[in-house]
């Protein structure tokens, strides 16, 4: 008997998407007021203020127009990865990869072991700084040829990158899109309690890591040699290293955009498009050859970049039935009439829950956190143990949500499916999980302010 594989990754949002419509018609369509909030800029929910609206059920029509729509609303990120995708190909083209991997690996002989929490703790630190994601796509190209070098399962690929800068970004203690904006909502001081999230996201990055790494050293095979690359001319005219160079610049002209001028994916989608052109030339493969690496890179990146849409189009359905935030209180509410440990506990899992038809981390955290403090202040719980709960709870869900398409993205370009990153990252989520639940109740027990 064949056995069960979960469904194609298109299916799958498909079916979600298809969930999100019946919902509309399950539960009654509500909402919330908002107001200005000047400390985020962020328009945030009122409490208190939820009320009934007309039901707007989502029919099969609107359900198919919800697709496109959740491309567009993606819009940003879908041509990011299409772009990123086609400059890595020209580069991929000119050799410069296989030359950088070479003088990695010749570099670290005998020591080729440290590779991954070299490269895993690089992400992290993005992940911690600026909350890294679909940004991570466009360097596939790079993680593959890597790991498959060194003889490692390409998911090794993703567990890396993605997964160490997801697990970075929920135990941060300054990622400006979770913690940040969180603690302006709770008017906390920006920063407050760094050193307690600095202790537990070492200990949350040693696990993700040395899960990661227990899982690459299990699956290894034979590395392969490059000695083919090697004796096939380069299509660049044998130019790698000028190329190489070009993008460690593009690399540090990237990070220095996200991290200090605070640049969006138009910024990013640009800077890759002269990445690629200038790869191309310096290179040797001419204009003609320059844009065939794109389109090529085009059309093998295609397929994740419209994952992205799909998933976004699940929030775009539920916003069409008016039955997010009926989802937020009916989550939220019961947590009154709990002891504040549960209570805690309880917010952690219902963030979690949340995240799924709520993927945007910042979004959550300004739908939830208006409701949430005043809850705090009322039954004892200290507002940065709130906040805790936030951001292990959403955050980390990230790892298994197929509604995050940077996730769904990651996988389908480096050929893992689904049900093979969740027998992986399952158990590590689980740890991870509870982890983040001693944080909270230490948080509670040290009235942590």
């Amino acid at each position: 008997m064949k056995s069960l594989r979960f469904p194609h990754p298109l299916v799958l949002l498909t079916l979600f998407i298809i969930l999100a419509a019946v919902l509309s018609y399950v539960l009654p369509a509500g909402q919330f007021d908002r107001r200005p909030n000047a400390a985020t800029g962020r328009e945030v929910v009122v409490p208190g203020s939820y009320h009934l609206v007309p039901p707007t059920p989502v029919g099969p029509l609107e359900v198919a127009v919800a697709i496109p729509k959740g491309l567009a609303a993606a819009g940003a990120v879908v041509f990011m990865i299409f772009l990123a995708g086609g400059a890595f190909t020209v580069v991929d083209q000119t050799g410069a990869l296989r030359f950088g991997v070479d003088w990695l690996l010749r570099h670290a002989q005998g020591r080729e072991g440290a590779v991954i929490p070299v490269v895993a703790v690089l992400f992290g630190t993005m992940g911690a700084l600026e909350n890294m994601g679909e940004e991570i796509i466009a360097l596939v190209p790079v993680l593959l040829v890597l790991m498959r070098r060194l003889g490692y399962p390409v998911l090794t690929a993703v567990a890396a990158s993605l997964g160490t800068a997801v697990v970075g970004a929920a135990f941060s203690p300054i990622n400006p899109f979770q913690v940040g904006i969180a603690q302006q909502l709770a008017q906390l001081p920006l920063l407050s309690a760094a050193g307690y999230r600095l202790v537990f996201l070492a200990v949350a990055l040693g696990i993700w890591i040395g899960g990661t790494m227990r899982h690459a050293s299990h699956y290894r095979v034979a590395p392969e040699t490059g000695a083919d690359d090697a004796a096939t001319p380069l299509a660049g005219g044998g130019r790698p290293g000028l190329v190489l160079l070009l993008l460690l610049v593009a690399f540090s002209i990237f990070a220095y955009g996200v991290v200090s001028l605070g640049w969006d994916f138009d910024q990013m989608s640009a800077l890759f498009l002269l990445l690629g052109i200038g790869a191309g030339l310096l290179g040797g493969l001419g204009f003609t050859g320059t844009a065939e690496g794109f389109v090529m890179g085009f059309r093998d990146i295609a397929f994740s970049a419209i994952l992205v849409g799909f998933a976004r189009a699940i929030f775009v359905v539920l916003e069409q039935g008016h039955i997010v935030d009926t989802i937020v209180r009916g989550l939220a509410a019961p947590l009154a009439h709990l002891p504040v440990a549960l209570a805690a506990l309880g917010m952690l899992g219902a963030h979690a829950a949340l995240h799924l038809p709520v993927p945007s981390v910042s979004g959550q955290a300004v739908l939830t956190m208006p409701l949430l403090v005043p809850l705090s202040d009322l039954i004892g719980l200290p507002r940065q143990v709130t906040v805790l709960a936030y951001q292990y709870g959403a955050g980390m869900t990230d790892l298994l949500t197929p509604t995050n398409g940077a996730l769904m993205a990651m996988l389908a370009v480096c050929g893992v499916r689904y049900d093979q990153w969740l027998r992986f990252a399952g158990p590590l989520y689980g740890l991870l999980l509870a982890l983040g639940a001693v944080s909270v109740l230490l948080g509670i027990w040290l009235q942590l302010a």
